[in-house]
């Protein structure tokens, strides 16, 4: 196999492998104390607008931008913007 034949071959194999996706709707600041009064029916606020678009994580950086959407009684996030590569990187580097 040729050298520029390898990279294709790699590449088939990662496209079947299964990644964790995350959606950040929000961060905030609490102290201890008020983390460990948390129960059910608690309400954390995060202090954002439920019309501003959520951040799509993968492995802890920021790829993409979307509006939360409510589908067949579940709920699903609508791409409106995925971020260059170099963004992403960026983004990881200042949350992470």
């Amino acid at each position: 196999m040729t050298p520029s034949q390898e990279p294709a071959g790699a590449l088939d194999l990662l496209m079947d492998m299964e990644i964790p996706i995350q959606v950040r709707f929000g961060k905030t600041v609490m102290v201890l104390r008020d983390v460990l009064a948390i129960e059910e029916g608690s309400v954390v606020e995060f202090h954002r607008p439920p019309e501003e678009p959520v951040e799509i994580l993968v492995n802890g950086r920021v790829v993409a931008w979307g509006m939360l959407i409510a589908l067949e009684g579940n709920y699903g996030v609508r791409i409106a913007e995925v971020a260059a590569p170099q963004e992403a990187t960026k983004e990881g580097e200042e949350n992470g």
